[in-house]
């Protein structure tokens, strides 16, 4: 039987910047803080709400350290380790310090587009090398192919990848892996706002970006599905839906650093070719904060 610490409300931690586009430390501390605090289960680091591709790889050995650091064994780590050269992965697989990180998150390979086969060999190229357990990261609409039900299903017989992170939006897909799947393997929701529906269907968690912000209000809503309390979690979704919505109106991480800046978590600051939301998505995100926090 596998192994899985990742299991509930996951954070894709932000990378706050200051003015200056510089890592903003003390800021990443206090975001590390406040999830811990407001009841997050595990953290994932360097994922795609972390702005890894504009990170340089003492930046992102910064981050990585900053947030052990700030954790201080509290909670699981999952490191992103992903990209498109899978020796490449291999090789930066091969050369991580593991120590206080529990398990990968490897997304699927963008531009290349690689069929079916290829995703497979990858992935379980990967899982061969890692000392932890692999998550794969299923994100079509980032990386220009899906990877199919049937494929992550064979990739769950892997002894070392424990779950996958759906981020299809497709539901017909998702029932299909929790229909088909082996027990010890997991599906986890990558899409915020159908975390609680999925959760309804099999699911097992979230790797969230909203809940970098109302960390409290949504690992509710996950312990409420996990504990059969639906009528709850159903009022906690539906709080949250309006808002889940409006963080991804004019793209990640831009809204959710935009939110967390009016919480005074971090600065609204992200490096191109990222920007931040535009005028009229900050003021929505900044007059549903108002209510939101009065509803919650």
């Amino acid at each position: 039987m596998k192994h899985n610490p990742f299991r509930g409300t996951g954070i894709a931690l932000v990378t706050p910047f200051k003015q200056d586009r510089t890592i903003d430390i003390e800021a990443l501390e206090r975001i590390v803080n406040h999830v811990v605090d407001n009841g997050a289960d595990f953290l994932v680091v360097l994922g795609t709400t972390s702005e890894a591709p504009t990170l340089s790889a003492e930046e992102k050995t910064l981050v990585i350290n900053t947030i052990l650091k700030a954790n201080n064994y509290r909670l699981p780590v999952m490191l992103g380790m992903g990209g498109n050269n899978t020796q490449a992965v291999v090789d930066t697989v091969k050369a991580q310090d593991f120590t206080g990180i529990q398990g990968i998150l490897s997304v699927v390979p963008y531009y290349n587009k690689p069929n079916q086969r290829g995703m497979k060999a990858h992935f379980e190229a990967i899982a061969d090398a890692s000392p932890v357990p692999v998550v794969v990261y299923n994100v079509p609409g980032r990386v220009g192919v899906n990877l199919q039900a049937s494929t992550c299903v064979e990739l769950a017989q892997h002894p070392n990848i424990i779950a996958v992170k759906e981020a299809s939006g497709n539901l017909q897909q998702i029932m299909e892996i929790l229909r088909d799947k082996p027990t010890d393997f997991e599906v986890l929701s990558g899409d915020d706002g159908i975390t609680q529906p999925l959760m309804a269907l099999g699911a097992t968690g979230v790797i969230s970006v909203a809940a970098n912000a109302y960390t409290l209000p949504f690992n509710r809503m996950i312990n409420a599905m996990k504990d059969g309390r639906t009528d709850e979690a159903l009022r906690l979704h539906y709080t949250m839906l309006h808002m889940n919505q409006l963080i991804f109106a004019d793209g990640n991480p831009a809204g959710i650093k935009c939110l967390m800046s009016q919480m005074g978590l971090c600065q609204n600051v992200l490096r191109l070719p990222l920007v931040p939301v535009n005028e009229k998505v900050e003021t929505e995100i900044v007059e549903e904060w108002g209510k939101f926090r009065v509803e919650s």
